[in-house]
């Protein structure tokens, strides 16, 4: 396919390519994978949520960017790729599980509103005159909120595709915390020691992350709770001491 046929699928959002590529789809994808890492780790009582925190100036206030959402008390949301797109997205999330519980009296389950969503974006892939969805989230809570319930995670990307995981990083750096990830996970991974292995993730993107530019967040039996700097500290500080012993036995 020479260039100029290629740019003619390029201009059509729900128009598929001869070899079935949606190229809006993509283009998409790769905005997310610019976005800063988020991370989900679902453990055995509860899931953790975790994202860096990227601002573009020394005087901007950490706390005004949100990555982590509380979408209802028992669910939760971790955003990467264009802010503004997953703020529509959240929005949707919220007004979906609120009006599950003016419905039926009951909190929505977290594959039930995941695929709602999805729903939502897969339309812009179909529907002329708009544009996918240049973000993915993390759905994440305990399913129902209901005594004894079952942590789930699921993600959606821009083609409107839910998929269930353990634990799935998107945004930059999505390879090496996802390979992270996979050595570090374990069945019988607590909540706090969810936290330690979210942390120690992110580090894998960056190494000179703080506290102050990471947010973490744990959905379990308690409901939706952010985490402390102090307890984030706790963790960067045990190991921190790690990275240096093993950099004075290279010496």
């Amino acid at each position: 396919m020479n260039q100029n046929d290629q740019q003619a699928y390029d201009r059509g959002t729900s128009l598929f390519s001869p070899d079935g590529r949606i190229y809006q789809v993509e283009y998409a994808r790769e905005a997310v994978k610019r976005g800063a890492p988020s991370l989900g780790i679902r453990t055995a009582d509860g899931v953790v949520l975790a994202a860096q925190r990227h601002t573009s100036s020394s005087l901007m206030e950490g706390d005004s960017i949100e990555k982590l959402h509380k979408l209802d008390d028992y669910l939760g949301a971790a955003s990467a790729g264009h802010v503004a797109d997953a703020r529509r997205l959240i929005e949707g999330a919220r007004t979906g599980a609120q009006r599950n519980r003016l419905r039926y009296g009951e909190p929505v389950g977290v594959e039930t509103l995941t695929k709602t969503l999805s729903d939502e974006i897969q339309e812009t892939t179909q529907i002329g005159g708009t544009r996918p969805f240049g973000a993915a989230l993390l759905v994440a809570g305990m399913d129902g909120g209901k005594p004894g319930a079952e942590p789930r995670l699921f993600q959606t990307d821009p083609s409107g595709a839910p998929q269930e995981w353990r634990a799935v990083a998107i945004g930059s750096g999505r390879d090496d915390i996802q390979e992270f990830l996979e050595a570090e996970w374990s069945e019988d991974l607590t909540l706090d020691g969810g936290v330690e292995v979210a942390v120690r993730a992110l580090l894998e993107s960056d190494d000179e992350l703080n506290a102050a530019s990471m947010t973490v967040a744990t959905i379990s039996a308690d409901g939706y709770r952010s985490v402390p700097e102090n307890d984030i500290n706790a963790v960067l500080d045990d190991y921190a001491p790690e990275s240096d012993n093993d950099s004075e036995s290279g010496e």
